[in-house]
């Protein structure tokens, strides 16, 4: 736990404890009188107000989800604190795709929330948090922050139990090919999905991992007694699960309103507009890390959600499909094929560039460089975009082939201890 925060009964303590869960709360205020008819306000006006309630309810579950660290064992609390951050996409891609069992309309949009929050946490967050980490050792100045010996270039070093995600990934995006190569997510598809999550919980759970060092808002929490800290933290998880669990349709029907009363298109509002609200505060955690010198657990955090929602989010959606009324497969229309196919070729380089478990500049180079292609709004180039990242995934996949196997059985190997 923090150095440098203690329960006390004073009221410096108290301000710092609550008052940023004060503000989340009023931010919440907007959407709830909207949803209680107490106010009539635009469509526009709608969108924003529930997109910042479920901001500042993530933010409220990442501070809560990373003191409750203090009360979990192992490597499961990375995975949890990852899980909880995530929560808002889940809502909003189960939504769609629960809604388009009935609504057949809706089914371009199922796809659309998964295959944005992916491509941002990979494409944007790992480099971004290279990037700050980068800063963070020259300003610093010392060799401490620094990753591996004096005379090598700057790189992020991840520990071994890492190279059972990469492992997970593969599986999951293996998994994904079919479903970009047939045009439908299978039931059975996203049960197996569901069952890669299931194990690697179970996997990480019994991995070792040292006491956490809290930050902010959230050694203020982690300083309460420990029964005081976890009633504390039950409270405010109902709150704002309640939160983005009642704002999540509202936002989605929203945001299709908005592109369809401004003329932007409604896809892409789903696929990145959503997301980057629901990434905040994972990427605020993340960063901050960063920034402090602890990169490798903020590049962490980032993998484990990008491991959460390429195999529990997408498992899900054909789920909630046919608990809507649909059929057994969830159809990729429209877009879906093309962004789950270009997705998933993401997601491969991705763990190409990570087999040496050490990130750099330049991973983070082609990383961020494919990503800001990909986000242009042009769909017709996306098959094409895709076969490029798969191309470059299977060079480094070749510079890095001693290391395939190892990474494959990684899953499988009892955690180190």
């Amino acid at each position: 736990m923090t150095k440098t925060v203690r329960f006390n009964s004073g009221t410096s303590y108290s301000l710092h404890l609550l008052a940023p869960f004060a503000i989340a709360l009023a931010a919440c205020a907007p959407a709830i009188l909207v949803l209680t008819n107490q106010v009539h306000i635009s469509a526009l006006a709608e969108c924003l107000s529930f997109g910042l309630a479920i901001v500042a309810a993530a933010f409220i579950l990442g501070w809560i989800g990373e003191a409750a660290e203090l009360d979990l064992s192992g490597g499961l609390s990375v995975s949890i604190l990852a899980l909880v951050a995530i929560l808002p996409e889940y809502v909003v891609s189960i939504y769609f795709s629960y809604a388009a069992g009935k609504n057949p309309s809706l089914l371009e949009y199922s796809t659309a929330n998964l295959t944005g929050a992916n491509r941002i946490v990979q494409g944007f967050g790992w480099p971004m948090v290279a990037l700050i980490a980068y800063f963070a050792v020259r300003r610093f100045k010392t060799r401490k922050l620094a990753v591996g010996d004096a005379g090598r270039k700057f790189g992020i070093q991840l520990d071994s139990d890492s190279r059972s995600d990469l492992g997970f990934l593969i599986i999951a995006s293996l998994l994904m090919l079919v479903v970009a190569f047939t045009g439908q997510m299978h039931l059975l598809i996203g049960i197996a999905l569901v069952l890669v999550f299931g194990i690697y919980m179970w996997r990480v759970s019994g991995s070792e991992r040292e006491e956490p060092e809290l930050e902010g808002t959230a050694a203020y929490v982690g300083a309460l007694p420990k029964i005081a800290r976890r009633i504390f933290i039950g409270i405010f998880l109902v709150i704002a699960a309640s939160v983005i669990f009642v704002c999540a349709e509202p936002f989605g029907t929203s945001l299709i309103e908005v592109g369809s009363s401004f003329g932007i298109d409604k896809y892409l509002l789903v696929q990145w507009l959503s997301p980057l609200a629901s990434e905040a505060p994972e990427f605020t955690l993340a960063f901050i890390f960063a920034a402090r010198g602890k990169q490798a657990a903020g590049l962490a955090i980032l993998l484990s959600s990008k491991l959460n929602q390429w195999t529990l989010l997408a498992g899900s959606m054909p789920i909630a499909y046919v608990i809507g009324g649909g059929t057994a497969s969830l159809p990729m229309t429209g877009r879906g094929t093309e962004e789950i196919w270009l997705t998933t070729a993401q997601t491969l380089l991705g763990v190409a560039l990570l087999l040496g478990l050490r990130w750099g500049f330049r991973a983070s180079m082609v990383m961020f460089g494919l990503f800001i292609v990909s986000a242009w709004p042009d769909p017709v180039f996306r098959d094409e975009l895709a076969w490029v990242h798969l191309a470059v995934a299977l060079v480094v996949f070749w510079f890095y082939r001693a290391k395939i196997l190892e990474t494959l059985k990684a899953p499988f190997d009892r955690p180190k201890h």
